[in-house]
């Protein structure tokens, strides 16, 4: 006589499957904001209102949909390449780390966005999650203490450090608030969500 029992996940189709899931939703992201921009386009502009309005209590919403709507084609390209590099590199982490990063940055990022932008202003774009992202690649490995995720962090540094410095200097028709709180979010990110915070498994006795 013979048992049958279901084989056991091998901790590389484990780490595949978490992978997978990760990208799948960093293309979901990214494919919103694209299909928010043609739908926008057809629209003439019009969802473009929906964005972070500083300090008025309807702008509030804008906090979820304006990292999903741009000023145009050229705006979103400029931000979808380092969305999806940064991004690509948290996926591998899984969909909910992925996820968990993204709503720490969006909703952390835009408050203060909206708390601190001028008055009358409407401010959107993905580049507050992007510096959310690059923040927290570049906070990770200190607060974890893994040598492998600080060597990640430095990369980012060299690959988009200027860019990210110049981001934060005042420019006409740039959110630098934006930018500024969307680190600021990333690094409280890596902090939430390092290691040593989560809770240890082993029974008490």
């Amino acid at each position: 006589m013979s048992f049958q029992t279901p084989a056991r996940k091998t901790g590389s189709v484990v780490d595949t499957a978490r992978i997978s899931s990760g990208i799948k939703l960093l293309i979901a992201l990214v494919g919103l904001m694209w299909i928010s921009e043609i739908v926008d386009t057809a629209l003439h502009g019009r969802l473009d209102q929906y964005g972070i309005i500083a300090r008025e209590p309807d702008g509030l919403f804008g906090i979820i949909t304006a990292p999903f709507l741009h000023l145009g084609f050229g705006h979103l390209i400029s931000n979808t390449l380092p969305l999806v590099t940064l991004g690509a590199i948290i996926a591998i982490s899984g969909a909910l780390r992925l996820f968990s990063v993204t709503a720490i940055v969006t909703t952390i990022g835009g408050l203060g966005t909206w708390l601190i932008s001028p008055p009358h202003t409407i401010t959107i774009g993905a580049s507050g999650l992007v510096f959310g992202y690059a923040a927290y690649l570049i906070a990770r490995g200190i607060f974890n203490r893994r040598l492998g995720q600080v060597a990640v962090g430095v990369l980012v540094i060299l690959v988009w450090g200027s860019a990210l410095l110049g981001g934060l200097l005042p420019q006409d028709g740039i959110s630098w608030q934006g930018h500024l709180f969307g680190g600021i979010a990333g690094i409280l990110s890596a902090w939430i969500l390092a290691d040593d915070r989560k809770p240890d498994p082993r029974p008490v006795i």
